[in-house]
């Protein structure tokens, strides 16, 4: 029987979860585990707000060096960067075990924290960085361990999540389902982390330098928000089978990878365009296991409690086992080479008259930069718009077979000076088993 003590800096919403977990479920963890973990101290500079559960009295502080002091796990849960970071590096030069949440600081600077750790031969953990309660870097880090991961596709915010099926079940505009989600607490009065994908970047991030062992630039990764997205697409795209959603994507191709976030078609019937509401989903592909999907909360305080501490009994084993502990990434890989000319299909709509030869102009474009096209679909009857000279204009959309990014945007730039061409042409990409 072993006794681990653990102290807590930041007791926002995850904070108050652990705690609560730590001290509510300690018999159950201890009789599961056969490791006592006491909690000792608890950090944060507000004592005064109300919370879900209140910590005892005796734990709290104001300082997070006592917490530092007089623990054997730090939990780190203040988010953002410099304080954070601090934090974490001040632990591990203390010689404890760190656990943290904290997905920004690790997409943009997990480096230096991870060879830290590393150097000090220090359990580092990060469960609830990615996917609140659902295990997926675990996975990658054990289950996994002995396949080549092929690709990650992940729904990775709940938000936007909500905000994309809101569209697509009831026709509502963005703005609209934007609004439905603050007034039910799912978005921040603030959303731009989540709906400008800067959210689900951090984390697809973090998968990425787990699942191909290097360093990656967070500057090299792709990412493109759902502000912009048209309730238009999102019904055309429902009548040729797709849904939309925000896809956190990382690929290995040749020596390089890809890292990248944006809004996507899937086909309906695939598991991810299933995923509905504020729920993540993650499907991970390895050359020898083939497809596994990992889906649940990903975001709110039981569940990320519940990673958070996994997490603690792992550090809990590593110091009474006084095993050596792995690195989380094999950074001797490098720095990973990142593709930016994607290989996708496209879906692409143009505002265009509804008279003879407009296709043929867009498709003479497209054949110049060796785009072929796969489908069409006009919906003149039922999308008419109101354009100019009296002219009907209607949406011509395009789905092409895949191509390279660099030669899609340079067809667009072509495309958008014909006189046939109304408004800027909208560009999704789609991912598709089939192709």
């Amino acid at each position: 029987m072993g006794f681990v003590r653990v102290g807590i800096i930041g007791c926002g919403t995850v904070g108050t979860g652990t705690a609560k977990l730590l001290i509510q479920n300690a018999d159950l963890i201890k009789k599961k585990t056969g490791i006592e973990f006491k909690l000792v101290k608890v950090a944060d500079i507000d004592w005064e707000r109300k919370r879900e559960f209140e910590v005892p009295k005796e734990l709290r502080t104001t300082d997070y060096k006592e917490v530092i002091d007089n623990s054997d796990v730090v939990v780190e849960l203040v988010g953002g960067k410099t304080f954070a970071k601090k934090v974490i590096l001040e632990a591990l030069e203390a010689g404890k075990c760190v656990v943290t949440a904290n997905k920004h600081l690790l997409a943009e600077e997990g480096k230096e924290i991870f060879e830290e750790a590393k150097k000090r031969n220090l359990f580092i953990g990060f469960e609830a960085s990615v996917g609140g309660g659902i295990p997926v870097i675990k996975a990658l880090r054990e289950g996994l361990a002995g396949n080549k991961i092929l690709n990650i596709l992940g729904i990775l915010n709940g938000t936007t999540n909500y905000i994309l099926t809101r569209m697509f079940e009831e026709n509502l505009d963005f703005e609209t389902a934007l609004k439905e989600a603050k007034e039910k607490g799912y978005a921040e009065a603030d959303p731009s982390l989540d709906i400008d994908g800067w959210d689900a970047a951090h984390k697809i991030a973090i998968l990425a330098m787990l699942a191909y062992g290097g360093y990656l630039d967070f500057n090299d990764v792709y990412v493109e928000g759902i502000r912009n997205v048209d309730k238009l697409d999102v019904e055309l795209g429902k009548e040729l089978g797709y849904t939309l959603k925000l896809l956190a994507i990382a690929k290995k191709v040749d020596s390089e990878v890809e890292v990248r976030v944006h809004p996507t078609f899937i086909h309906s019937e695939e598991a991810l365009a299933k995923v509905s509401g504020v729920y993540n989903a993650v499907m991970i592909e390895g050359d020898f296991v083939g497809k596994t999907m990992f889906y649940g909360q990903g975001a709110g305080s039981h569940p990320t409690a519940s990673a958070v501490v996994a997490d603690v009994i792992d550090a809990g084993r590593f110091l009474l086992c006084s095993s050596k502990v792995l690195p989380p990434v094999n950074w001797e890989e490098g720095e990973l080479k990142v593709r930016k000319n994607f290989y996708s299909r496209y879906y692409l709509r143009f505002d265009v008259p509804d008279k003879p030869g407009v296709l043929a102009k867009i498709a003479n474009v497209l054949a110049d930069y060796n785009i072929s096209i796969a489908s069409v679909l006009q919906k003149e009857m039922v999308c008419k718009i109101a354009g100019r000279e009296g002219e009907t204009i209607v949406p011509l959309v395009i789905l092409t077979h895949k191509a390279f990014e660099e030669d899609i945007q340079n067809a667009l730039k072509e495309i958008q000076k014909l006189p046939v061409v109304v408004d800027k042409p909208v560009l999704i990409r789609v991912e598709e088993e089939a192709y």
